[in-house]
């Protein structure tokens, strides 16, 4: 089951249920362009077998962003480059698709001096060191934002990917408008359910509307924020049955913010099944099962046993892009996942998500200039990878 196709309600065909789940790449240049980085290291995860690829987070605003070396797409963005990494991507019959997002407050200081949000409801007081208070939207602006993510969606077809996936998750701008805690206006876009997914809804209508059929249009979606008074898995459960009824293609379930981390921790376990497989019962829509999957056989089971459509593998594909592969020629072995230490507890305990995101960048840098991943538990190594790369700046929390 876990390589046999399956169709998207858009009529989409993906070859087998297996699918490469966003992971931010930090690859690309000054003017946040995608590289020939981004087309090596595509190439080979659509060599390796996934059905569908997902970028890592794209954002539809240069002026803010969520990490250093995010890809932007407007229209300054070099097309031609666009369309190469398009290429790249959908190589053997294989679906490529953008994950398409907007930081909202967690933009960090050292890249933001003026975040925005919903309300100017500021990050919690662990991380304020990190993150300006952020500065309340205006409708106007709203406006502006749905029409920004409807235009990346536009390019994106233009240059060949298969489709996009709103970031709905980890508390970047669109978990903000959902979540009770994060948004606190009066107005059309605040107050209800109804009207905290009305932000939602207009981008994922507005995609719709300026693309083709074929074109798919998914969903990452917190099961919850796991936060007093915020996004709840009752509201994501109505979500959820909101968007299947639109005709969305496809949700993929994640939690927790840059606040509430604990689900990047290493480890097998399917983080979200119990709330995944209820809410897969509920509706035809294929619900993505990602997080903590590493065991072929755990993989396995997901699909035959608790009947979920799909499988998000993010890490394991890091540090082998052939897994895929792997499964159909029935060789495949368990992923090992390293527990990466600087031998310094408190240096661990305070930075241990940093790391960890530095340790799977320093792998797929690897993988995009034809190495293999290198399984390491020293975390000196992409701690130092990645300053040299980008500065201080990915001194910061940051989530996927």
């Amino acid at each position: 089951m876990l390589l046999s196709e399956i169709t998207l309600p858009n009529q989409t065909i993906l070859k087998n249920r297996i699918v490469k789940s966003a992971m931010s790449e930090t690859l690309a240049d000054k003017e946040n362009n995608p590289t020939e980085k981004h087309i090596h290291l595509y190439h080979r995860w659509a060599q390796g077998g996934s059905g569908l690829l997902i970028s890592g987070n794209v954002m539809v605003d240069r002026d803010h962003l969520g990490e250093p070396g995010n890809v932007v797409i407007d229209e300054n963005t070099d097309k031609s480059i666009l369309k190469a990494w398009a290429k790249a991507g959908t190589e053997n019959h294989t679906k490529f698709i953008l994950q398409i997002n907007h930081p909202g407050k967690q933009s960090p200081k050292t890249m933001n001096s003026q975040p925005v949000a919903p309300t100017a409801q500021p990050i919690g007081e662990e991380l304020q060191g990190f993150f300006n208070p952020p500065r309340e939207l205006t409708t106007k602006e709203i406006k502006t934002l749905v029409e920004q993510f409807v235009t990346v969606g536009k390019i994106a077809e233009e240059s060949g990917f298969s489709g996009v996936q709103i970031h709905g998750a980890h508390g970047y701008l669109i978990n903000q408008f959902l979540s009770p805690a994060d948004n606190q206006r009066t107005d059309q876009y605040g107050g209800s359910l109804e009207n905290r997914m009305r932000f939602l809804l207009e981008i994922y209508q507005g995609l719709r509307e300026a693309t083709t059929p074929e074109f798919i249009v998914g969903l990452k979606l917190n099961s919850t924020d796991f936060t007093a008074q915020g996004f709840s898995e009752e509201d994501s459960r109505q979500v959820i049955l909101r968007m299947a009824e639109l005709g969305i293609d496809f949700v993929e379930i994640s939690g927790g913010n840059y606040e509430k981390t604990k689900f990047m921790e290493v480890g097998e376990g399917a983080f979200f099944l119990d709330f995944a497989k209820d809410i897969q019962q509920q509706v035809t829509t294929p619900i993505i099962l990602t997080g903590g999957l590493t065991q072929p056989e755990t993989m396995e089971e997901v699909i035959t046993k608790e009947k979920i459509a799909m499988v998000g593998l993010a890490r394991a594909l890091a540090m082998n892009p052939e897994l895929p592969n792997q499964l159909a020629e029935g060789h495949a072995q368990s992923i090992q996942l390293p527990r990466l230490t600087t031998h310094l507890k408190n240096l661990d305990k305070k930075a241990g998500s940093i790391i960890n995101l530095s340790y799977y960048e320093q792998q797929m840098n690897r993988l995009a200039t034809g190495k293999e991943a290198k399984f390491t538990t020293n975390a000196w190594s992409p701690l130092l990878d990645a300053m040299f790369r980008h500065g201080l700046k990915i001194l910061k929390p940051r989530r996927r």
